[in-house]
């Protein structure tokens, strides 16, 4: 078949064209005057614009920042922030004429339909850049029937109208609808607005793009995922050469003055110009994320109301409400941290992890926060800094400063020996006997600390009373990660087991950190946080963080635990981790059973540090692993790696800080004390003495006595009593000053039985 010549196949199209038109006006003719006059009618109100989405920025101590929250990527700026040239090169592309129409362009509408009826592809669209303002904003949801267009074209007389009475100008009011249209326009790939669209497409800000390349983004508007450059390159590059094409015809002026896109200028275009390929990211913006700022959403989210009371509050205004959040993190800490654990311990392929937590010890503030190797999406997600493991003996740091404050001092003996059996609880299981750990002895407080003795610190745990203990343990490490009366199906309850002083309960290295930081602050506990203050996109004050402390521990009692926990670091079980410059702290170590999991839990004046090192997905053991070996840990003990990490990494957290020290604790009010456990440990009284019955041999040869010599007096041997001094600390009695059993010093104890 012979193809028309273009002559008659331009009179066609104006033949169509116009009998399409002369149809569509006579069907609807009543209804355009309506919708051309609407202005003039008493309109119905126009609803306010809602409140953009903006994605929320999150900064470290020193304003970097470190994270961004957000559902749609959405920056609104000002329209003064926009260059005119992007300006020009989105008016070039989709409405020329928009500052000289009144919201609606029946010329371009006309003209658009002509346009398009010739091509195999649209080439204009027939909306105006008020109209799809309209669309967007109060008419999403709607059925595009025939009724919604006229809709659009009144609303958009009718916004035009108000827009210019509330700016005071027609000219202002047309740059706040183009501000709008700029700020909410969708460009694909979550991009909503030109300088959400320059950062995904270019990696810049909307001030920093070219003429070219806003005029590339202008031509996404049409249909952002059918032109889609990252995921459809050759339909994107179409697009592009049919924007390129009108930006010739019209011969606009770029951001270069004198420099016009002229058809010499466009075929040079044609071939140089670069699709985008990838979704880029502005080079000093982070969007990275971490275990930090994933416990930080899950805070804000889940752990606490100061965005909202409501989950659906909290969610929008952390995703969508443009905030600015100033977190406790310290950027050089937190790399300090992560240099500790890449360094110091060894790598097994994965399998052993270790995980820290520092906190401000005045404030409470989470200074650093290494949760494993690293986050990796749908890979390695799970923060080992809020995963409750076994402690080993690290807990016990809670039942001396419980001890402590009951009125023990560090001269008080406890008996440590090893093998020793304790009540419990459990009726299936009535006595709990330890024979591992250190052999143990009768010692100080002072000693048992420093070597960590089991048994020393199961009874001692008794002596105070587990109730209590578990009592003291909640109120030294509370944060909304722990808790009494937390449900059981968010977080396991702390026990009062026979089994408290060796581990059986399991901590979080935030609990453990949590608890050291109420000895380190002199008995003042201050709840871990991460956020310190929050402000609005415009700079108001939303929240500013305000805890008061709660007094856990008397001053003195602080002050006697810190003394005693210094032995661990000066000479006990810590030793290695003793800090730079002689600097006072304090510590504890802890290995489970079997080694399966290893700890340091210590402070200073400034920091209070929790190190686990162990197995993220089983409690495996520690011994015999050939990487450990190679470096001289033939057994993964709280002493070896967990301490080498706490020193390395808080000897450069303090390097910009001074050297401070606690003040000495009061001196004992009264004379050292044995300590000891109701109903199985008995003071032994001597009442008198009896003979020792000798049994003589039949068969023996008689003795002889010399004469004159004095008689042999019998042996005597004492009577004794043993007396129980009473019952163990009632369960009910949680009152943290109440009295501890004990007998003086120097008078003998033995088992009841």
């Amino acid at each position: 078949m012979q193809r028309l010549g273009w002559i008659p196949r331009l009179a066609l199209i104006i033949a169509a064209g116009a009998l399409l038109m002369t149809s569509v006006v006579i069907a609807i003719a009543p209804r355009l005057w309506a919708v051309a006059n609407a202005h003039s009618e008493d309109p119905v109100e126009l609803p306010e614009f809602e409140p953009l989405a903006q994605r929320t920025y999150v900064y470290d101590t020193n304003g970097i920042e470190i994270a961004l929250y957000e559902l749609e990527n959405s920056q609104p700026i000002d329209y003064d922030e926009i260059p005119e040239h992007v300006v020009r090169a989105f008016l070039t592309v989709e409405d020329k004429e928009f500052f000289n129409h009144d919201g609606v362009n029946v010329r371009s509408l006309f003209r658009a339909t002509l346009s398009n009826f010739a091509s195999d592809a649209p080439q204009q669209g027939a909306s105006t850049i008020t109209m799809q303002v309209v669309k967007n904003d109060f008419l999403a949801g709607l059925e595009r029937d025939g009724r919604y267009k006229l809709l659009q074209a009144h609303y958009a007389r009718m916004l035009e109208k108000k827009m210019t009475e509330e700016m005071g100008s027609r000219e202002l009011g047309k740059q706040a609808i183009m501000e709008r249209y700029l700020n909410t326009v969708f460009f694909g790939n979550n991009s909503y607005g030109i300088q959400a669209a320059a950062e995904t497409y270019y990696g810049k800000t909307a001030a920093e793009l070219t003429f070219v390349e806003a005029a590339f983004l202008a031509g996404l508007v049409r249909s952002p995922s059918g032109f889609d450059p990252i995921n459809e390159p050759e339909r994107s590059r179409a697009r592009w050469l049919q924007v390129l094409d009108r930006l010739v015809d019209e011969g606009v002026e770029t951001e270069v003055p004198g420099q016009f896109i002229t058809e010499e200028f466009g075929a040079e275009l044609e071939e140089s110009f670069d699709i985008p390929s990838r979704v880029k990211s502005i080079p000093t913006r982070s969007n990275e994320r971490t275990y930090f700022t994933e416990a930080l959403r899950d805070y804000l989210l889940n752990k606490t109301d100061i965005l909202g009371e409501t989950y659906a509050e909290r969610y929008n205004q952390l995703f969508r409400g443009g905030l600015r959040i100033h977190t406790t993190l310290d950027s050089s800490m937190q790399q300090a941290a992560e240099i500790a654990r890449r360094d110091k311990l060894p790598d097994t392929a994965g399998q052993f992890d270790a995980a820290l937590v520092s906190l401000d010890v005045e404030t409470g503030a989470v200074r650093a926060m290494v949760g494993g190797a690293g986050f990796k999406p749908n890979e390695r997600e799970v923060n080992m800094a809020l995963s409750p493991r076994q402690t080993g003996s690290s807990i016990k740091f809670f039942i001396l400063a419980a001890a402590v404050q009951a009125g023990a001092q560090a001269g008080d003996l406890i008996d440590g020996r090893r093998g020793c059996r304790l009540p419990t609880n459990n009726p299936d299981e009535p006595v709990f006997q330890i024979n591992g750990g250190v052999s143990g002895f009768i010692g100080n407080l002072n000693q048992i600390t420093a070597s960590s003795i089991n048994c020393g610190f199961a009874r001692l745990s008794q002596i105070v009373g587990l109730n209590r203990v578990v009592d003291t343990t909640y109120r030294m490490a509370e944060s909304a990660y722990l808790y009494a009366g937390q449900p059981a199906d968010e977080r396991l309850p702390i026990e009062p087991f026979a089994s408290f002083a060796t581990g059986a309960n399991e901590m979080t290295p935030l609990d453990m950190a949590s608890g050291i930081q109420t000895v380190a602050n002199e008995g003042v506990h201050k709840e871990p946080f991460f956020v310190e203050y929050i402000n609005s996109a415009d700079g108001e004050r939303r929240y500013t963080h305000f805890d008061p402390g709660t007094s856990v521990l008397d001053r003195d009692a602080a002050l006697e635990t810190v003394q005693i926990m210094k032995g661990v670091i000066r000479g006990g079980t810590g030793r290695d981790a003793a800090l730079e410059l002689d600097r006072p702290a304090f510590g504890k170590t802890g290995t489970q059973q079997d080694n399966t999991n290893a700890w340091f839990v210590g402070g200073s004046k400034q920091l209070a540090t929790a190190v686990w090192v162990g197995d993220p997905d089983a409690y495996t053991p520690m011994v015999g692993i050939p990487e450990f070996q190679q470096v001289g840990v033939p057994k993964v003990q709280g002493g070896t790696f967990p301490a080498d990490i706490w020193k390395a990494f808080m000897d450069p957290a303090h390097a910009a800080l001074p050297v401070e020290d606690w003040d000495d604790p009061a001196p004992p009010e009264r004379a050292n004390a044995r300590l000891v456990l109701p109903g199985t440990e008995c003071s032994v009284t001597v009442v008198g003495f009896e003979p020792v019955e000798v049994e003589v041999d039949p068969d023996a040869e008689p003795t002889t006595t010399v004469e004159g010599a004095e008689p042999v007096e019998p042996e005597l041997v004492p009577i004794t009593v043993k007396d129980d001094l009473g019952t163990t600390i009632p369960p009910d009695i949680l009152d943290p000053n109440h009295p501890l059993p004990s007998v003086p010093a120097s008078q003998q104890v033995d088992p009841c039985f």
